[in-house]
């Protein structure tokens, strides 16, 4: 009798675990082919900036910080309403800063957050970090050193634009990239 219900609890066993095949859809199939077009945000791929020919010791000194045609001269990242999420068109902004940084191990540098007017002070306070340290964690991602950033909120603070229009606070909600000598 042992027998018999060990014989039927082992064929229940064996039932139990069979399996359906599933019905998934195929992968997509990427090409990879010379010239073929891939998804994704479309950026332009950073020109290579040319270095200085004499060593330069003081990163403030570089004259890629101040050439209006080097991305270095750009300082600021804009973000979407109640976002931190940097937008893939400010994407090769960050890793020219990051490059620059990794290029310098002692420049610093000082990520100002800010947001608009709208929200509460202590919730703008919040978002601006949110975006300083969005910043900070790219730029450290991409090789800059920890210790060269520190990243700060201003909130509401420090508006550029004032006015009570979408365009406005569009270009309130930023991060700001400032190094050494320009804080």
């Amino acid at each position: 009798m042992k027998r018999i219900l060990v014989a039927l609890a082992a064929v229940a066993l064996v039932a139990g675990c069979a399996s359906t095949p599933d019905t998934q859809e195929p992968a997509a199939v990427e090409d990879r082919a010379p010239g073929a077009v891939k998804p994704g945000p479309a950026t332009e791929p950073i020109k290579p900036q040319v270095i200085p020919s004499a060593p330069i010791t003081d990163p403030s000194k570089d004259p890629r910080l101040k050439d209006p045609a080097s991305p270095l001269s750009k300082r600021s990242v804009y973000f979407d309403f109640d976002s931190d999420a940097i937008k893939p068109e400010f994407v090769p902004l960050v890793e020219a800063h990051a490059a620059f940084l990794r290029q310098y191990p002692n420049a610093k540098m000082l990520i100002q957050g800010n947001a608009d007017e709208r929200g509460s002070r202590e919730y703008n306070l919040g978002l601006g970090q949110r975006r300083a340290d969005a910043l900070k964690s790219r730029l450290v991602l991409l090789g800059a050193k920890e210790a060269q950033i520190e990243s700060v909120s201003l909130g509401e603070e420090k508006p550029v634009c004032t006015d009570p229009t979408e365009e406005c606070y569009a270009k309130n909600r930023r991060g700001d990239m400032l190094y050494a000598g320009e804080f």
